[in-house]
C-alpha cells in the first residue's frame, strides 16, 4: 500500500492498492476511486463495537474497500477544513488513542474501539474528553485533524494541558484526566469553557488548531434569529 496527501485546503489522502488489499472508513468518507475495487458493508467488530463506534461520533457501519486488481486508486477527505496525519501503528505496539471525530480510514489490521477513562466522574463531566478510542494492531491508520496539526512530544512527568476539543489523539504511553478550571469568575467569564484535558508524559500528543465543534457554534450564534 502506498498513499498520497493531496490538496491543502480540505485535503484528501490518495490510496493506491494492490490486489487483495483494502481499507476501511466510516459511512461517506470516500471521495473518488478507480474501476477494480469492491465495497462491503458491515458492522465491522460485531454489536457492541458498533454502538461504542456511535458514542464516540462515528457511524455504526463501516465500508471495507478491497482491491481485486493491481494499482487500483481509492481517496478519502477530511469533512472540514484541516489535515491528514498517518499513523504507523507498528511504532505504537501498546496502542494510540483518539479522540471522537478524529478517525478518517485504516487498514483491516488495524482495530479500533471505544475507550473509557478509568475516573468515570471525570468523563461524565469533561465533556469531549470522556469518549476516546483506542487503536490497536498493525498497517497504517489516518486521522483527521480540524486545521492546523501540532505534535508535542512529552518528556516523563511533563504535563501539557489542552482544550478538551483540540485533542487529536496521543501514545497509550500518556495517562489523561479531566480537570475542571479553577474560580467560578474563570469559568464564567473567561469564555475557555470548564475543563480541561491534562496530559502527562512520556509520549507523542497530537494537537489540532481548530476546533469545528466551536467553530461551528460562533457561525450559528451570528446567523440571524427571527
Amino acid at each position: 500500500m502506498d498513499y498520497t496527501l493531496i490538496g491543502k485546503t480540505v485535503p484528501t489522502v490518495e490510496i493506491t492498492l494492490n490486489k487483495g488489499e483494502a481499507m476501511y472508513s466510516q459511512k461517506g468518507g470516500m471521495s473518488w476511486q478507480t474501476n477494480g475495487i469492491t465495497m462491503k458493508t458491515n458492522a465491522r467488530g460485531g454489536v457492541m463495537k458498533s454502538l461504542g463506534r456511535m458514542f464516540a461520533g462515528e457511524s455504526i457501519f463501516m465500508n471495507t474497500y478491497t482491491s481485486e486488481v493491481d494499482g487500483a486508486k481509492i481517496a478519502f477527505a477530511t469533512t472540514v477544513p484541516g489535515d491528514i496525519v498517518a499513523i504507523n501503528m507498528e511504532k505504537h505496539p501498546n496502542g494510540f488513542m483518539l479522540q471522537k471525530g478524529a478517525f478518517l480510514c485504516a487498514q483491516p489490521t488495524v482495530d479500533v474501539k471505544i475507550a473509557f477513562t478509568k475516573r468515570f466522574s471525570a468523563g461524565l463531566f469533561g465533556g469531549e474528553g470522556f469518549i476516546l478510542q483506542q487503536a490497536m494492531g498493525t498497517g497504517t491508520l489516518f486521522l483527521e485533524v480540524d486545521g492546523d496539526p501540532i505534535i508535542k512530544k512529552l518528556e516523563p512527568g511533563e504535563v501539557l494541558k489542552v482544550d478538551t476539543g483540540n485533542v487529536v489523539g496521543f501514545e497509550s504511553s500518556v495517562s489523561y484526566e479531566i480537570e475542571m478550571v479553577k474560580g467560578v469568575g474563570n469559568i464564567l467569564l473567561g469564555g475557555e469553557g470548564m475543563f480541561l484535558t491534562k496530559l502527562t508524559g512520556p509520549g507523542k500528543v497530537i494537537i489540532q488548531s481548530q476546533n469545528f465543534g466551536d467553530f461551528a457554534g460562533k457561525v450559528l450564534s451570528m446567523l440571524p434569529r427571527k
